[in-house]
């Protein structure tokens, strides 16, 4: 610990977000092959277009995408923007979360947490799931971090109470709730507490009620219109990881007393 603490702040700060880059390179990973059910282990990374493998150098995080100008050094297929941008932003949050949390437990967690939301977001912006893969693995980490953190019992409230609301939303939707988002609310109420998942809900609700009515508004889309509720989930558990605490004591302060 004191040889970390020897290191200065700034170069600190550039492993992190180095190390950032290469998890969101594995994030891509993820991205392409889970929906597919696909190993993301083996085989190594290929062009999906013409399946050359990826030579090492052509495999750095964002840099190689400058070098070849966002081509297959093979086919010159064009490589989709998307992948630098999952590589810059999973970078970027865990970043953020170093500046906020610093080198200590709970960044250690966000560290796990961030990536997977980023993971998250893509694929059910894409394809309209949230993979067990994630979730299931979700709820263990929550339930066992979140015992640690705030208390099992607090742990398991929230995991009762996120999973049984969204639970019930589907029941009486008759459908309009998918089994992913009702995992992932149950994993993040674990991680987080009843009183923070309460708190992701209300985000993501708000966030998803404002996308809904400019696609109603603005691109004449259908109230019926599937609009993939786990990315405003995600953005919603990034800000209480972030605010959590602010935001609630704000809401105790001057909404309530």
């Amino acid at each position: 610990m004191e040889f970390i603490q020897a290191i200065p702040y700034p170069v600190l700060a550039g492993a992190v977000f180095c190390f950032g880059l290469a998890v969101g390179s594995f994030a891509n990973v993820c991205i392409h092959r889970l929906p597919r059910k696909e190993s993301v282990v083996m085989p190594g990374s290929h062009c999906p277009a013409c399946s050359s493998a990826v030579r090492p150098l052509d495999n750095i995080p964002l840099v190689s995408y400058i070098f070849l100008g966002g081509k297959c050094r093979d086919c010159a297929t064009r490589i989709s923007p998307i992948y630098p941008v999952i590589e810059a932003a999973t970078a970027i949050l865990l970043l953020a979360g170093f500046f906020k949390f610093g080198l200590s437990f709970d960044f250690l967690v966000y560290a796990v947490v961030a990536p997977a939301l980023v993971i998250i977001t893509a694929i059910d912006i894409e394809h309209q799931i949230i993979p067990d893969v994630i979730t299931l693995p979700g709820i263990i980490l929550g339930l066992t971090v979140g015992s640690y953190t705030i208390g099992y019992a607090d742990s398991l409230l929230g995991f009762f109470l996120g999973g049984g609301l969204f639970y019930s939303l589907a029941v009486l939707s008759n459908g309009g709730m998918g089994g992913g988002d009702i995992k992932y609310i149950a994993a993040a109420g674990a991680l987080l507490g009843w009183q923070k998942v309460l708190l992701v809900i209300f985000i993501g609700a708000f966030l998803g009620s404002i996308v809904g009515l400019f696609q109603i508004i603005v691109q004449k889309k259908s109230r019926k219109s599937l609009i993939p509720f786990g990315p405003f989930l995600a953005t919603g558990t990034l800000i209480t990881l972030f605010y959590g605490n602010s935001l609630i004591q704000l809401y105790l302060e001057y909404l309530v007393g």
